[in-house]
């Protein structure tokens, strides 16, 4: 059992949410505009990404506080935006950034192809409660989402590289969480073949 706390659904997607929202308005506002900054210039895009870093490490903080419970991937995905945005404004190259999705992508596949390996549905134990199924539906899930966790990652190196900075904005704010969602819509046959039938007394 999970010892989070509950907390009102709004206010949890407001801090789930809340900075990709703030970072993609600031961008379009700022995306133009170039700043001095101790005597070096900085575009737009590595001044939004500065304040990116502090406001999901605040949101984190706040969710954390609330709830006294973190996912191992808000966890992960906080280390990366700080690693990486922090690489990218301190040597004022947006490259780093823009490939921080590939290595969540690939990390959370990775991590999820080694429980394969292992005969283990690693998926399992973090949304176990959420999705109650039979452990051969958690091992088919967990065969797809590692795929596609892998084909997000490999679409967001061509994306990053080949397109441009609006370009990779709009689908790193849009894309990528609408293909998410369509992903756990077009699994509804295993949840339907593999549910766990309650329990009655």
């Amino acid at each position: 059992m999970s010892d989070a706390k509950k907390i009102n659904p709004m206010l949890k997607m407001a801090l789930e949410l809340g900075p990709v929202i703030v970072f993609f308005a600031a961008y379009l506002k700022l995306r133009e505009e170039t700043f001095l900054i101790g005597g070096t210039p900085y575009d737009g895009f590595i001044v939004v990404t500065a304040g990116f870093i502090p406001l999901m490490m605040v949101s984190t903080g706040i969710l954390w506080k609330l709830t006294g419970h973190l996912s191992k991937m808000q966890i992960a995905t906080l280390v990366l935006v700080v690693l990486f945005g922090g690489l990218s404004v301190w040597l004022n190259d947006d490259r780093f950034f823009k490939m921080k999705p590939t290595m969540i992508y690939l990390l959370f596949g990775g991590a999820l192809g080694v429980g394969l390996l292992r005969g283990q549905s690693y998926l399992k134990y973090v949304m176990e409660e959420m999705l109650p199924l039979q452990q051969e539906g958690w091992m088919i899930l967990t065969r797809r989402l590692t795929g596609f966790f892998i084909l997000l990652a490999v679409l967001n190196e061509v994306i990053w590289r080949t397109q441009s900075t609006d370009t990779w904005v709009y689908f790193k704010t849009f894309g990528l969480s609408a293909a998410i969602f369509v992903f756990f819509m077009t699994q509804g046959s295993i949840f339907q073949k593999y549910a766990l039938e309650e329990k009655k007394d």
